[in-house]
């Protein structure tokens, strides 16, 4: 059986665990990035328009860096660890403010929960595609 799969006739793409860790931290990032489009049609339809303006705002420079970044992992292409580095801030920032800005009760609570959820454990992911190069 081994004897055939090395003798194969067509070129198979070899699995390495680098390019699966890429093809994954791609999807992840991209996903993440494609998720806050609709999140921010319902902040701009919610908020009052000062606000909505700049939630938006920072929600639309989120998924670009997302994106560019998530896209750029799956393509295999360089250029991934600035937009990952933004990203990375920009999430940071985006949790602080949400808790530090958050009423008291519930919204405090989801704001926690959307902080210690998704935005932080999102953030270290794109510290570390940032801080290591991806073979």
């Amino acid at each position: 059986m081994a004897l055939i799969a090395f003798n194969a006739p067509c070129a198979v793409r070899p699995f390495t665990l680098t390019t699966s860790r890429r093809t994954w931290a791609g999807r992840v990032l991209t996903g993440a990035g494609l998720a806050l489009l609709p999140w921010m049609g319902y902040l701009a339809g919610t908020l009052p328009p000062t606000e909505a303006a700049a939630w938006v705002a920072l929600d639309a420079v989120e998924a670009a860096c997302l994106l560019v970044a998530g896209t750029r992992l799956m393509n295999g292409r360089s250029g991934h660890r600035a937009a990952a580095a933004a990203a990375a801030v920009l999430l940071v920032t985006d949790a602080y403010v949400d808790v530090v800005t958050a009423g008291p009760g519930s919204e405090l609570l989801g704001a926690v929960a959307m902080a210690v959820g998704a935005e932080l454990p999102l953030a270290a992911l794109c510290g570390v595609l940032a801080a290591r190069a991806v073979r």
